[in-house]
């Protein structure tokens, strides 16, 4: 693969992402009522796991399963988990656009921490698509000051979450395969979800009605995960991360024919910022890594 064609592969590869998260948004919404977000956690990672380590013994490879970056592991897994429990709340206090709108500050930070924690150039063009995004995402959302709802601090506080996520994804794409990324990340947040979950000393099992859903959720999550990870180890963080921008016009359109949540002006307005955004920044990072003609 030439090096003008891995930011192609890394947004393709982040395309299949915002599909799987999307689906998982829907599928989120649809079993909240009968189970809490530790338990969908819980079920997500289990699911994860048993296909992750089947996966794995499958290849006979048990050795790229790597342990001596487990702190950094345990790091990433924590603001992820942390995260990933505000998302799933906030799904059922606020609309979805809004949802992923305000976790689409997420990209920002990425942008904005890349060159002090992966040593990646900030240019003009990252720092005006990371404006065009960011715009974007206020005209969509169009946040009120005078009441802020726990709904919208929940989103907002998992955008963190999911940029310092990120950061620590791409440090680890530089030393370890994405089967022991995926590892780790299943089996740490089963651990973890199943913990939180117990703490009320009782743990909702999966009904008729709830099993599809909790099972589309965890081969979702994988599938995300997959996508992300391997885009992150084609491209810099702050080239792939922006494409995830394209997932609000699309969550705007899903919650108009799911759950009647009219689309504005706002929305349409935003998205072409978005996309705008998306586009300046590969545009840029393509153009620094083609190579120069003879003259």
């Amino acid at each position: 693969m030439t090096q003008e064609h891995r930011p192609l592969r890394a947004a393709s590869w982040m395309i299949g992402s915002v599909i799987a998260f999307l689906l998982m948004a829907v599928a989120g919404r649809q079993v909240s009522g009968a189970h809490d977000t530790f338990e969908i956690m819980t079920w997500r990672s289990l699911i994860g796991f048993t296909i992750i380590s089947l996966v794995i013994l499958a290849s006979g490879d048990l050795r790229q399963i790597k342990t001596d970056r487990l702190p950094r592991h345990l790091m990433r897994n924590t603001a992820h988990f942390a995260g990933q429990n505000l998302w799933f709340w906030a799904l059922t206090m606020i609309p979805l656009a809004q949802v992923f709108a305000l976790e689409f500050t997420a990209p920002i930070w990425v942008i904005l921490l890349a060159p002090l924690f992966l040593g990646e150039t900030l240019t003009r063009t990252k720092l005006f698509a990371a404006f065009l995004g960011f715009s974007g995402t206020l005209i969509v959302a169009q946040p009120g000051f005078g009441h802020i709802d726990p709904g919208v601090l929940a989103a907002a506080a998992a955008a963190v979450c999911f940029a310092v996520t990120a950061i620590f994804t791409k440090t680890l794409t530089r030393h370890e395969s994405i089967l022991s990324i995926m590892f780790w990340l299943t089996g740490m947040q089963l651990v973890m979800g199943a913990v939180m979950a117990l703490q009320d000393g009782a743990m909702q099992w999966p009904t008729a009605q709830t099993a599809p859903w909790l099972l589309l959720i965890g081969l979702c999550g994988l599938t995300a995960h997959f996508c992300l990870t391997t885009a992150l180890s084609l491209a810099p963080a702050s080239t792939v991360i922006p494409v995830d921008f394209i997932r609000l016009p699309l969550a705007a359109l899903l919650g108009w024919i799911l759950y009647g949540e009219i689309l504005g002006w706002e929305v349409y307005a935003g998205a072409s910022l978005i996309l705008g955004g998306i586009w300046l920044n590969l545009r840029g990072t393509m153009s620094a890594v083609r190579p120069q003609k003879a003259t």
